[in-house]
């Protein structure tokens, strides 16, 4: 439990006040006394009503949808801190928005992600703290430290208590090329094989091939995942595991719920059997239709915050 000599403060906007107050119940200190709101124009106003001078700060706030309203009262309240002369601020941002804006695809694209990292070092913080970014190098965009906690063993205990032992039977399954080096780590974690989803352009270019890499004739798969947008990424895949690879039931997990457009429709009709998701994002209001479940991060960013109030090393969430 923090102590109050540390002089630690956890303040939150409008994106994801449950899992602000779940991390502070998880470390025994209130939540900080702060209100966020809008002006008839749509301007973010906010005000604290606390002192923070010399403090520790730490501000939650996902910048998830509407993502430019909660990115600007990010900003504004990390600069609020500032201004009242906090000792620190991190910015504790459990889904970092833009993160797929990592790079350059065409000429004359923005690299959005580092516009982003630029304004929140801008607005005052000093620190960051993320949870399984898009993109690993997205770290060195920032010009303050940042750390990306890891989603992976929260999955790890969730399925090695809900399955036991059958749990080494099971195979991790990447729905894509990307997520690779992501799944291999899950996949150790928890004892299990590994298999892939190679996904190719057609040869008449109307869509795509799909290939599983991967003996899972007959076992169950856990598809593993940083973000479910639209879904049609692990819906394709869960379709490929059960028609091309003979698999038995489809499990699927990722650390991000978006959920964008018709996404809850597309899950329900899946294969997918049940999607975990963590609550860096507010849950679905319809997320029962699509059987998913959430699991909470607070206790995970509960004590990345008790450790970094009181400089010690975090690294067994980050590696």
């Amino acid at each position: 439990m923090i102590s109050r000599e540390r002089n630690v403060k956890i303040f939150t906007g409008n994106a994801n006040r449950p899992l602000a107050e779940s991390i502070c119940k998880s470390i025994g200190t209130p939540l900080g006394d702060s209100e966020v709101k809008s002006f008839a124009d749509g301007e973010v106003s906010c005000s604290i009503s606390e002192t923070v001078r010399g403090c520790d700060v730490y501000i939650v706030q996902s910048t998830c949808k509407p993502v430019n309203d909660n990115l600007m009262e990010l900003l504004i309240l990390i600069d609020a801190c500032r201004r009242a002369s906090a000792g620190r601020i991190t910015a504790i941002i459990p889904y970092f928005g833009y993160a797929r804006q990592d790079r350059k695809t065409r000429s004359r694209d923005p690299i959005s992600a580092k516009l982003v990292a630029n304004m929140i070092a801008a607005a005052g913080a000093e620190r960051l703290l993320t949870m399984d970014l898009h993109a690993s190098q997205i770290q060195g965009f920032f010009d303050i430290p940042a750390d990306n906690l890891l989603s992976y063993p929260v999955f790890a205990d969730y399925y090695a208590k809900k399955f036991g032992s059958d749990v080494h039977d099971m195979v991790v399954v990447s729905p894509d090329v990307g997520p690779i080096a992501r799944a291999r780590k899950f996949a150790e974690k928890m004892e299990a094989s590994l298999a892939i989803i190679d996904r190719r352009p057609s040869d008449d270019g109307s869509g795509e091939d799909l290939h599983v890499i991967g003996d899972v004739e007959g076992r169950d798969c856990i598809l593993f995942a940083d973000i479910v947008d639209t879904a049609n990424t692990v819906v394709t895949a869960a379709q490929a595991l059960t028609e091309l690879g003979k698999a038995r039931r489809i499990y699927a997990c990722a650390t991000h719920g978006v959920l964008s457009e018709s996404s809850i429709e597309l899950l329900a009709a899946s294969k997918i059997k049940e999607l975990a998701l963590l609550d860096t994002i507010p849950a679905h209001p319809e997320a029962n239709k699509a059987h998913i479940k959430y699991l909470t991060v607070a206790p995970i960013f509960g004590e990345a915050i008790e450790r970094s109030s009181q400089e010690i090393s975090i690294t067994k969430f980050v590696f």
